[in-house]
């Protein structure tokens, strides 16, 4: 694994992964005439198949040198003992027609080849950011838990391989999403303060330790865009990240871009709420909270100047750094207990 100082798939290479993903079709015994249409580009890029029939699948190219094929193998592997051990519906990958899950192509313009993940389409019905969103935070904390508690007992394969989103997958010498200092800072007393706030967050996390009980796999981007409601039953997509972290990252990664709005801690509340009907919490875990939540905002920072052409790095990397210093200053001056909502709210 390495760290990650810019990245970009458009123009040309992205006319040239359609290419991929339309000659790759008869790797899974597809029609030729299913339609391939752009779904997202974020780590990877995402495709939807349409089939002639109505049939619907959801295809991944893999990003260059973000994961190994073992890395990509865990996390299938993982996705299928979270559907079959606990009942939670999550994205199955399928198999090629020569039994393997992951694909690898290649077409004259690409730099190298590129590995491939066909998933089954699964319905439901995404949150929306214009509703009440108390009770699909409540269902994140729910979902969040039982996924904790599965990676606590599971017998992870012999080829386990994840991204770590510890300190030094955020802040090292190698960030999976680059330097924090390369995102969108609107002045050198922005990194001189950020930096300090930076070494708070280590101390803290180095308190409070990596047991198992607080430490381990994580779906580590389990936020409302990642969640699919069907009635009662709540599913979860995109794995892509998933990876060995606190626990309760999972947390921090749910309130990416709404960390510090009026309706913040009513959200925490909930998730908080369907997070201990499945699992406890204790002091200690609601006193890292902030720490965890501003890691995460680091760690967003560094993505927004390594993705800075993506759409959401457009739409959101202004005024960023300077609402992260709001917050870093209410975080340093922050009691030494908490009730796990962060201070600046």
């Amino acid at each position: 694994m390495v760290g990650v100082t810019a990245w970009r798939e458009t123009g040309s290479t992205l006319e040239r992964l359609r290419d991929l993903a339309q000659q790759s079709l008869g790797r899974w015994g597809l029609p030729s005439s299913t339609s391939v249409t752009l779904l997202n580009v974020s780590e990877n890029v995402t495709w939807r198949l349409d089939g002639p029939s109505g049939e619907r699948w959801i295809l991944r190219i893999h990003r260059e040198g973000y994961h190994s094929r073992d890395g990509i193998r865990t996390e299938l592997v993982w996705l299928h003992a979270l559907q079959n051990d606990i009942g939670l519906v999550t994205p199955q990958a399928i198999a090629g027609v020569d039994g393997d899950e992951i694909q690898t192509g290649h077409v004259p313009g690409l730099a190298s080849p590129r590995n491939m993940v066909l998933f089954e389409f699964i319905d439901g019905v995404e949150p929306s950011m214009d509703v009440d969103l108390e009770e699909p935070f409540r269902r994140l904390g729910d979902v969040s838990a039982r996924l904790h508690l599965h990676a606590m007992t599971w017998q992870r394969p012999a080829f386990f391989e994840r991204l770590n989103w510890d300190t030094a997958g955020v802040f090292g010498p190698l960030p999976n999403w680059g330097d924090w200092r390369d995102g969108p800072l609107d002045d050198t007393h922005q990194r001189s303060f950020l930096e300090g706030v930076q070494e708070e967050i280590l101390e803290c996390l180095r308190i409070y330790g990596q047991s198992p009980d607080r430490f381990g796999l994580a779906h580590c981007d389990l936020r409302l865009g990642n969640l699919l409601l069907v009635g009662d039953e709540t599913r979860v997509l995109d794995f892509d990240d998933c990876g060995l972290s606190w626990f309760l990252y999972d947390l921090a990664s749910a309130l990416t871009l709404i960390d510090n709005l009026d309706t913040t801690g009513d959200l925490m509340a909930a998730w908080f709420a369907g997070y201990r009907s499945v699992r406890a919490l204790d002091a200690d875990d609601l006193a890292i909270i902030p720490s965890l939540v501003m890691m995460r905002r680091f760690a967003i920072l560094a993505w927004f100047g390594s993705h800075a052409e993506t759409e959401l790095a457009v739409d959101n990397k202004e005024g960023y750094a300077t609402a992260t210093c709001v917050m870093g200053e209410a975080f340093l001056s922050r009691p030494a207990d908490g009730d796990g909502l962060p201070p600046w709210l």
